[in-house]
């Protein structure tokens, strides 16, 4: 809901900040009765929309689907998620939920989430906090006696318990394992300590679990979808149980493998062939060896099912091979996206399509700009997220209203990066506001607009700051480089002030960032983003990508609501990463000091490309989109796309 952080913040501001933006843990220690009129008239306006968004007619027919994925962003309250994968498949879950598509979700709860950033002597330190689970808005899941389920998955030569826990997204539930039960082991419960724990050792057992797990959640409580939705490899072990159940019951394995596939479908995310999780002999059969054996199946079998190639006894079991070969429909995340995957796996001639991401519609809305569209377009707003031609209404809404909403949100921005550390006088809520957010990985080159600092300089001294922020994985040594890199510009004489880091980033600075920064800028090596949601949720609030034609900005951009880095080289193949720096750093800057600033010093034209933003991107860069195009492309069977596929697993 838009409007509903800033309700809860409203209750107690000090408590909001102090409980990590925890609403269940605000009503446990707060008297609700005790607040302003104005707060329990906003928190009463929170419960009628849910109560009319209960009652709305729901799709029937639809198939059953169960989406799994290693990690969940619902709030940044409950972090179980580190980045893009994360939020979207909490987006994708929660849009599923809005709609009433008939999807569940199945994932891990674990105990201290991601890490928590911190900054010491211009590095980053990692820490564990615990996130105790009656703090939580969750459930234990108990059967129909009462009792808590619980279940065991393999591990080596043990046996592992796992409980269940329930949380209502909408009309949807997502439904986490936990192996952190009372009397276990302290090497079951590491399990479901970090999410991406270090080490491949801890990996494929973290993937056992979300993959072996799931099936056998699911068989717990009786539950028999019709699609299992593998997103990204992470899950691919339900594939092997799947079909290890089939075996049980006197399918011939081939056969087993076949009705496997028309249930499970597949999305990959990584367009880096290093981010595809693989794993060898020695780390599967220590995990899975003992298992495989006691079903008396061949010491190859777990490996030969992710192989590409099957006369190579060394090679590793690939996760996003054995998810190709276990499902009838496989996708990238946009129509580049979709391209590279073809190329990178086209020797095993599975075939990949594409289904463009989006960000949730309101969730990432800034609620001052819900207010606008209120005020301006029609009170059903919400209704018409599918619909492009209402979003022309758009156009209509005046120059005043749209940059007194800019500015608004620029100067609710730098008040809250101020308060977050306690600089009351960084930033200027005048200035161009540039936000780079996400993580900290080499191939983003966070770094880049400090290739040339002296012509840099020079353009923040004309009005234009800069705010950073990301992680990078405690075993990510070139990335933490990266940030090491923008904390020594944060503390130049030259750059104080207006180059700011802010750490520990989560979904909270993420809606700061993206609703109050005036420019979204996204630097990667092109093709190696495979999506890059953050700048949809930019867009989402009329605020402009500056971006290499990489990701989803390929489909987005269309000369007039933002701007393209390399559009004058983008089909290039670089052999010279150092050369591709410079020319894209130099473009970077000319796009700056040529068009961007130019541009803000001019606000009529700033708000039309504003509402350009908005007409071309909230309609189609939109999980409600993202989720029906699963629906209609993935979900439901089409005859063609089935024969296609047979024809293609045959040969």
């Amino acid at each position: 809901d838009p409007w509903a952080n800033d309700a809860w913040k409203a209750l107690n501001p000090q408590m909001w900040e102090a409980s990590n933006h925890n609403p269940l843990l605000m009503l446990n220690e707060l008297d609700v009765s005790k607040a302003d009129k104005s707060v329990k008239n906003e928190l009463e306006d929170l419960v009628d929309r849910y109560e009319i968004f209960k009652k709305k007619p729901r799709p029937e027919n639809l198939p059953t689907t169960v989406y799994f994925c290693m990690e969940f962003g619902i709030h940044e309250s409950f972090p179980i998620y580190s980045g893009g994968l994360g939020i979207l498949a909490g987006d994708h879950i929660r849009s599923s939920g809005d709609m009433g598509i008939p999807l569940n979700g199945i994932g891990i709860l674990y105990k201290h989430g991601y890490f928590s950033q911190m900054i010491v002597a211009g590095r980053q330190v990692s820490a564990n906090p615990d996130y105790t689970k009656h703090t939580l808005p969750i459930k234990p899941l108990n059967n129909k006696d009462g009792n808590r389920v619980e279940f065991t998955i393999p591990m080596g030569h043990e046996e592992v318990r796992v409980q269940v826990w329930t949380l209502k997204v909408g009309h949807a539930t997502l439904y986490l394992l936990d192996t952190n039960l009372l009397g276990a082991p302290d090497h079951h419960k590491e399990l479901t300590n970090n999410l991406y724990g270090i080490g491949n050792s801890l990996r494929i057992k973290q993937e056992i679990l979300l993959g072996i797990g799931g099936i056998r959640l699911l068989d717990n409580i009786d539950a028999h979808p019709e699609v299992y939705h593998l997103n990204e490899g992470h899950a691919a072990f339900l594939i092997c149980e799947l079909v290890i159940k089939k075996l049980q019951t006197g399918v011939p394995m081939t056969k087993a493998w076949e009705e496997v596939r028309e249930k499970c479908v597949f999305t990959t995310h990584t367009p880096v062939p290093a981010g595809h999780d693989k794993f060898y002999w020695n780390e599967v059969n220590a995990v899975l060896g003992p298992y495989r054996d006691s079903l008396g199946l061949p010491p190859g079998s777990f490996m030969n099912a992710g192989r590409e190639d099957l006369t190579d006894l060394d090679s590793p079991l690939s996760m996003t091979v054995l998810g190709l070969k276990g499902s009838r429909k496989a996708n990238g995340v946009s129509s580049l996206h979709g391209e590279v995957s073809r190329e990178m796996f086209k020797h095993l001639e599975y075939p990949i399509g594409h289904i463009t991401n989006g960000v949730h519609p309101s969730a990432w809305m800034a609620p001052e700009q819900a207010d606008l569209f209120e005020k301006k377009l029609t009170k059903d707003w919400e209704d018409h997220f599918l619909d492009p031609e209402y979003w022309e209404k758009c156009k209509k809404i005046t120059h005043k209203d749209t940059w007194n909403l800019r500015k608004k949100l620029r100067k609710k921005l730098i008040q809250e990066v101020r308060q977050r550390l306690g600089s009351p006088k960084i930033l200027n809520d005048k200035f161009l506001t540039i936000g780079f957010a996400r993580r900290f990985a080499t191939y983003k080159r966070a770094a880049l607009i400090f290739r040339d600092p002296v012509r840099l300089l020079k353009i923040l001294d004309k009005g234009v700051q800069l705010i950073f922020s990301g992680k990078a994985h405690p075993a990510d040594v070139p990335g933490q480089e990266v940030l090491a890199t923008i904390l020594k510009y944060t503390r130049h004489p030259d750059f104080y002030g207006k180059v700011i880091f802010l750490p520990n980033y989560d979904a909270s600075i993420g809606r700061y960032l993206t609703q109050g920064c005036d420019v979204w800028l996204n630097n990667p090596r092109r093709p190696r983003e495979a999506s890059g949601t953050s700048g949809q949720k930019a867009s989402l609030n009329g605020n402009l990508n500056l971006s290499i034609l990489d990701g989803w900005w390929p489909e987005g951009f269309d000369g007039k609501n933002g701007w393209s880095i390399d559009a004058n080289h983008k089909d290039r193949e670089w052999k010279d990463l150092e050369e591709q720096d410079e020319t894209d750093a130099n473009a970077l800057y000319e796009l700056l000091e040529k068009e961007i600033f130019p541009t803000f010093e001019q606000p009529k034209k700033w708000t039309d490309m504003m509402k350009h933003t908005w007409t071309t991107c909230i309609p189609v860069f939109n999980t409600h989109r993202m989720v029906q195009d699963y629906v209609n492309q993935i979900y439901i069977k089409s005859e063609e796309a089935v024969e296609e596929t047979t024809e293609i697993r045959q040969k």
